[in-house]
């Protein structure tokens, strides 16, 4: 897969913003860049970041913050992907691998790539590092579908043999986990029971509607039972 390196979700309201409550015109934003930063970036250009019609990179966009006294995430949207909450914190892909235990350029790969591969030590030093939630992880290193899929699979069948599975995923204890399937397992399997319970044909398709919409919120159930912070 070749390397992802799309511009930082830039919050141009905020820059605007920032910069009037400062009491600075464009030009001076880019003088600041220039002298204190050695970027040329033209006053034009300022405006068009804050205009949204460009997004500064993830040097400039460190630089504005220093320029404009504010931190990078004060700068973005809400970030989503591992670059994106890497560049909000602040940090430089070698300064981030060695918090969280790992080789420099085995760290960019899994960012380049979206797919993380760290063990649950350096999964929990990642998420402690970077302030993440339980879902900010999930989605930030590529593996949202592979926790719908498991969990999809732990109500339908027996719970019991995914627990090991999505502690590898989750930096999440044991017993947590366990709970928590075990309530989604209950649940789904409950309100199986009480559609089918109908009987004839209305209550077989009522039950596959339920069960539809069950499986189609379930990774929101699992965060609301284990705590998605």
């Amino acid at each position: 897969m070749c390397p992802v390196h799309s511009s930082p979700p830039f919050n141009a309201p905020a820059a605007r913003r920032l910069r009037a409550a400062l009491g600075m015109a464009p030009g001076h934003v880019a003088y600041g860049l220039r002298a204190q930063y050695g970027l040329l970036v033209a006053p034009e250009t300022v405006m068009a970041w804050e205009r949204g019609e460009l997004s500064p990179s993830s040097t400039e966009l460190t630089a504005l913050a220093g320029v404009l006294w504010c931190s990078p995430a004060e700068l973005l949207a809400e970030p989503v992907t591992l670059r994106e909450h890497r560049v909000a914190r602040g940090f430089d892909p070698d300064d981030l691998a060695r918090r969280v235990g790992l080789d420099a350029n085995a760290y960019q790969k899994m960012e380049d790539t979206g797919r993380w591969k760290g063990n649950e030590r350096q999964s929990a030093a990642l998420a402690s590092v970077l302030g993440l939630t339980l879902a900010q992880f999930i989605t930030a290193t590529g593996k949202h579908d592979e926790l719908t899929d498991l969990l999809r699979s732990a109500v339908t069948t027996r719970w019991q043999a995914y627990v090991k599975p999505l502690a590898k995923l989750l930096p999440v204890p044991k017993a947590n986990l366990e709970r928590a399937l075990e309530l989604l397992h209950g649940d789904y399997q409950a309100r199986m029971v009480a559609t089918l319970s109908w009987g004839g044909a209305e209550g077989g398709a009522s039950a596959g509607t339920s069960g539809r919409e069950f499986l189609a919120e379930i990774t929101d159930r699992f965060w609301a039972l284990v705590g998605g912070a």
